[in-house]
C-alpha cells in the first residue's frame, strides 16, 4: 500500500504574477526547471568542485537512526573531513548526511554562484543559505521546518525523491508533540496502514528532482526526501508575509524548542515514550473525526 500521492506541478519558467497567484498565495508546491540554469552553480557545482573549495573541514554527519531521547534532536552520529565525505558519497551508498553545516561559510566564493529568486518574491533570510549532502539511499525523516519559512530547494549532481504533505495533515501523520517531526516508526514509501491506520487517506504530492531542478515548498509543508544518488542541494529561505506565520515561527524557536530540550534532558525515555503515545492518540482521534488535522 502507498500514500495517495499526485505529481507536483512542474514548469520551465514562471512569471511573478502567476507564481504569486497559483503557488505562493495558494500555498502550493512547484518545480521550476530553468531557474538554476541562470546560475554559475549550474555548471560549476560538481562534487569535485565542492571538495576543492571547502576542503578538509571536519563536519558532523547524521544517519537514519531513530532519535535518541537522551540527546538533542540534531545530535550527530559521527564526524569526517568534508573532502573524505564527498569521496565517500561519490562512490558508495551510505545513509550519512550533512545538514546544519554550511559550506558557504567555509568558502564565501560560493555566494557568487547562485541567485535568489527575488523576481518572484521578497523576504529572503540568509546571508549563508543552508546546504544538504547525502549518500545514495540516505533519507531525511518526515518533518517541517521549525522557522516556517518558504523554501526554494535546488538540487545538484544526481536525483532526489521528494514527498510533501500539507501541514493540515500533521495529526494524521503522527506528529510528535512539541516537535516538528513525525513518529519515525513507519515507512513513508510503504506505510503499514494496519499498524498506523491514521495514515490511510492522507493525501500528498511527490516529485523526482534532477540536477538544477528547484522545488518551491510553501511554509509549513511536511517533507521527506531520499537521495537516489550521492548528491547535494541548497535551500534559499524567505519569510511569509503573514504575521501569524511569523509568530508561529518565533514560538517554535523560542518557546517550544527550549521546553522540549528541557524535558528531554530531565526525563529522557519517559518523556519520549509519553510523546509517542500522545502522537498515536491524537492521530487516532483525527482519524475518528475524519478530519485532516
Amino acid at each position: 500500500m502507498k500514500f495517495d500521492l499526485t505529481q507536483i506541478d512542474c514548469v520551465d519558467d514562471i512569471s511573478k504574477e502567476d507564481f504569486e497567484k497559483k503557488y505562493l498565495n495558494a500555498r502550493r508546491p512547484l518545480i521550476i526547471k530553468n531557474m538554476a540554469k541562470n546560475w554559475p552553480a549550474y555548471e560549476k557545482w560538481s562534487m569535485d568542485y565542492m571538495k576543492t573549495v571547502v576542503g578538509d573541514k571536519i563536519v558532523p554527519l547524521y544517519d537514519s537512526s531513530k532519535a535518541d531521547p537522551s540527546k538533542p534532536i540534531n545530535a550527530a552520529a559521527t564526524e569526517m573531513k568534508f573532502s573524505d565525505y564527498i569521496e565517500l558519497i561519490k562512490t558508495t551508498p551510505t545513509d550519512l548526511r550533512i545538514f546544519l553545516f554550511d559550506p558557504i561559510k567555509q568558502a564565501p566564493k560560493l555566494l557568487k554562484d547562485y541567485i535568489a529568486p527575488k523576481d518572484l518574491m521578497g523576504g529572503f533570510l540568509d546571508s549563508y543559505p543552508n546546504m544538504f549532502f547525502g549518500g545514495k539511499g540516505s533519507v531525511t525523516f518526515l518533518h517541517y521546518d521549525i522557522d516556517m519559512a518558504h523554501i526554494f530547494h535546488t538540487h545538484f549532481n544526481g536525483r532526489k525523491h521528494v514527498i510533501l504533505f500539507e501541514n493540515k495533515w500533521k495529526e494524521r501523520l503522527y506528529q510528535i508533540p512539541y516537535a516538528t517531526y513525525a513518529l519515525e516508526d513507519y515507512d513513508i514509501e510503504n506505510p503499514d496502514f494496519d499498524k498506523f491506520p491514521a495514515l490511510k487517506g492522507v493525501k500528498g504530492v511527490e516529485a523526482y528532482l534532477e540536477h538544477g531542478d528547484t522545488l518551491f515548498m510553501p511554509t509549513g509543508y511536511w517533507h521527506w526526501m531520499k537521495y537516489l544518488d550521492g548528491s547535494f542541494s541548497i535551500s534559499l529561505r524567505a519569510w511569509d508575509k503573514s504575521w501569524a506565520v511569523k509568530a508561529r515561527s518565533l514560538y517554535n524557536l523560542i518557546i517550544q524548542r527550549k521546553f522540549d530540550d528541557f524535558m528531554k534532558a530531565n526525563f529522557r525515555e519517559k518523556y519520549m515514550t509519553w510523546k509517542e503515545q500522545l502522537a498515536v492518540k491524537r492521530a487516532n482521534k483525527a482519524l475518528a473525526d475524519r478530519i485532516p488535522s
